[in-house]
């Protein structure tokens, strides 16, 4: 049984606590962190916590480049380590109950509640301290992305008088947790305090990369029942501080307006001083109430298209909506210069802004829960970079474009070696991305024009890359590492060169439908992809009639994880790196993930077969890794570990499978809560444009529903004791239900098999 550490309480909307976890405090605020795709945080508390705790703060797109050059520096290595950079706090406050600072780790507080309300977008938290109740709520707004709100409010319990002082904080003194010695990222550009106006204007530091600099400015405002008394900045923060007296039985209320704007949208400080003042002038005349409600209704919009319920699991349903609230949080598609971070506004682990998460595994729920424009801009992100991926690629001394494993700007800022130069099958996912959005959508504009582009160049790097083994008469692609990490420097990764292959193959068959005579692709280009493709070697062992991880994987010593001792997992927190190279086991899916991308080109019995050989050697330390398992064995009628498998990517965060979750949120691997149930429990197929479904219902659960929209249509599938198909929006539609033909014109259900 996988030990997990549950601190939160398991509700369909809510995650709610009644203490304080003084011990897993990081965890907490990691679990309770909030974003609206412009800026995001930790469940930080407003007010001081002297414990433990990691204070996060982070804006989308801003970024800096850390020094990474060490002594084993090799020709080809990144200059520098991208890094998602802790932005000033602006939420910060001092809160004083007759003359005493409150600090929540220190003070005596009774009444504890915290609640993160995942329906509407709301953080909220409560005590009772020296005679006072207090309620705090914030939001970060979905209407006005610029915009923050920390509200509070202040009730007499104890029949006494209390002087309440508030120090209303913008305090730009931040650093990174992951920083070189500690080194603070940010100049100030200036503070300013009056009766009118606050706020810190901070720049990132000047770095010899030639990496653009990034501006931030903060300013804050204050409603309420509280009156200023005094106002006071210094070199670093600015502070306005706000007092009252409250009496028996009466309430008071406070409000902090916080505005955000970066040089990413206004290019110099006076501009960004203007645009925050007009956001600010727009929303002064509204009161908190009208602000909550837009925020409310603004994620109601969300919640209507994508909310997953399931009926009789609420384990389950939790971790779905968590899930799904994380990643709309961190990513909705507004802006095409974005993209989805591994830990979004939760934390600084990972570095960079993006993975081949995005194109693996997000792109598939977004296609389907959002407006079709979302896709085309997580898709118009990696066009933009094209240039710089063929730096990348001529870095290595090949032709072509290497798309990062890391990165911010385009430019590879990633410095493991086994990851930096040898994980390349995130190339191919850049390619299985565009035929994804295109087979989905049926839309081949983007194929035709931009997407080609970026096809060819990855094409001319999968031809160069390859090399020919005469002795085998084969085409090889030797010194990889696989998805799965915990094998490095191998030859022959099947999934690797299966990728490299389909995408030759891939990219003359779009050559072919939209000729692209400025591309220069010349026949004898096409002959030589076309050979590459014909005689691709890929690792087979005919006894076992599985494809083989890599060349020499079968000489390992092959054991399951059972066999393991429990104190050995996980391996990654256990055992030395050495000892997990040399050993059979694999932190993801890796051939199976091959098996996933090209499910329409085999048989289930050789998916049975390579499912059965490689998931018990599978130690799922990754958080990619269970959705791709439970979709598999969901279409092999593997019920209970389809389940197992939901389960653990649904509550990987909520029940910190992993141990690493205090570090930040692993928003990427989210989206595979979603993947699971529906391209594994409903067996949503896309295949050759043909829409297919064939559910099963979990046993614990009574039922579930979802919608998606496709090809222009909102279809709601519905799975109890029948499956019930709706056609809510666009024309009717072929498709199939358990193999049978359906025409969906309005509603078609059948008996659940």
């Amino acid at each position: 049984m996988k030990k997990i550490k549950r601190i939160m309480e398991v509700s369909p909307w809510h995650l709610t606590s009644k203490k304080i976890e003084k011990e897993d405090r990081r965890l907490q605020e990691s679990l309770t962190s909030i974003g609206n795709g412009y800026m995001g945080m930790r469940g930080n508390f407003a007010e001081t916590y002297s414990g433990d705790m990691h204070q996060g703060t982070y804006i989308a797109g801003v970024w800096f480049p850390d020094k990474t050059r060490v002594g084993w520096w090799k020709n080809g290595y990144p200059e520098y380590f991208g890094k998602a950079i802790n932005a000033l706090n602006f939420g910060k406050i001092k809160l004083y109950i007759d003359g005493k600072e409150v600090d929540l780790y220190t003070a005596e507080i009774t009444d504890f509640t915290l609640d993160l309300d995942m329906q509407k977008g709301i953080l909220s938290y409560g005590y009772t301290t020296s005679g006072v109740k207090v309620s705090a709520e914030r939001f970060l707004s979905l209407e006005v992305k610029e915009f923050a709100s920390y509200a509070f409010s202040f009730e007499n319990v104890d029949g006494k008088d209390h002087d309440v002082k508030i120090e209303s904080i913008i305090d730009a003194d931040v650093h990174n947790e992951d920083s070189n010695y500690e080194e603070n990222f940010w100049n100030i550009l200036g503070t300013e305090n009056t009766e009118e106006v606050s706020w810190v204007a901070t720049e990132t530091k000047e770095n010899p990369f030639d990496v653009e600099q990034f501006t931030v400015l903060a300013s804050q405002h204050h409603v309420g029942d509280f009156e200023k008394s005094g106002h006071s900045k210094d070199e670093t923060s600015v502070t306005d501080t706000f007092e009252t007296v409250i009496v028996p039985d009466q309430t008071k209320y406070f409000e902090k307006r916080v505005i955000v704007t970066t040089s990413r949208d206004y290019a110099t400080l006076d501009e960004n001083h203007a645009a925050n003042k007009e956001i600010a002038k727009s929303i002064a005349t509204k009161n908190y109430a009208d602000l909550y409600k837009g925020q409310v209704a603004e994620w109601a919009k969300r919640w209507d298209l994508a909310d997953v319920v399931i009926s009789g699991n609420d384990e389950a349903q939790q971790g779905i909506r968590f899930n799904l609230f994380q990643l709309f949080s961190t990513y909705y598609g507004e802006d095409d210069r974005l993209n989805i971070g591994p830990k979004g506004f939760t934390g600084e682990k990972y570095g960079g802004a993006t993975y081949w998460d995005t194109e693996a595994y997000a792109i598939p729920l977004y296609l389907a829960l959002t407006d079709e424009s979302v896709s085309l801009n997580l898709l118009k992100y990696r066009r933009r970079q094209l240039e710089e991926a063929k730096h990348n690629a001529r870095q290595q001394g090949l032709k072509g474009a290497l798309y990062p494993m890391v990165t911010f700007n385009g430019i590879e800022c990633h410095n493991e070696w086994e990851i930096t130069f040898e994980e390349i099958h995130r190339n191919g996912s850049m390619a299985y991305a565009i035929y994804n959005y295109t087979n989905y959508t049926g839309n081949e504009d983007y194929l035709a024009h931009e997407g080609l582009e970026v096809l060819v160049e990855i094409a001319r790097f999968w031809a160069d890359r390859v090399h020919y083994s005469k002795r085998n008469e084969k085409y090889m692609i030797h010194g990889v590492t696989g998805p799965n990490e915990y094998e490095n420097n191998i030859n022959n990764n099947w999934y690797t060169n299966k990728l490299a292959a389909w995408v030759l193959e891939y990219t003359a068959e779009s050559l072919a439908k939209y000729p692209r005579p400025d591309l220069e692709v010349s026949q004898e280009e096409l002959a030589k992809w076309s050979d590459i493709v014909e005689n691709m070697y890929y690792p087979y062992d005919a006894e076992l009639d599985v494809f083989v991880q890599h060349d020499g994987f079968l000489d390992k010593d092959i054991r399951p994880v059972s066999a393991l001792d429990k104190s050995d997992l996980p391996l990654n927190q256990n055992w030395s790196w050495d000892k997990i190279l040399r050993s059979p086991f694999i932190k993801q899916a890796d051939v199976l993930q091959g098996i996933y991308f090209f499910g329409n080109q085999y048989s289930i019995d050789q998916k049975q077969k390579n499912f059965d050989f490689y998931e018990p050697m599978t130690v799922h330390e990754s958080s990619l890794s269970p959705s791709i398992h439970s979709i598999l064995a969901a279409e092999l009628g593997m019920d209970e570990k389809a389940v197992e498998m939901y389960q653990r990517t649904a509550r990987l965060d909520l029940d910190n499978y992993n141990n690493d979750t205090e570090d930040g949120l692993h928003i990427t691997s989210m989206t595979g809560s979603w993947l699971a149930i529906v391209q594994g429990f409903a067996q949503m197929k896309t295949w050759d444009g043909k829409l297919s479904f064939a559910p099963f219902l979990p046993n614990d659960w009574s039922g579930y529903a979802f919608h998606i929209t496709y090809r222009g249509r909102l279809i709601k599938v519905d799975v109890a004791e029948n499956v019930s198909l709706s056609l809510l929006e666009g024309d009717p539609i072929d498709l199939e239900v358990y193999g049978e033909k359906v025409n969906l014109v309005d509603e078609y259900t059948t008996k659940l098999k």
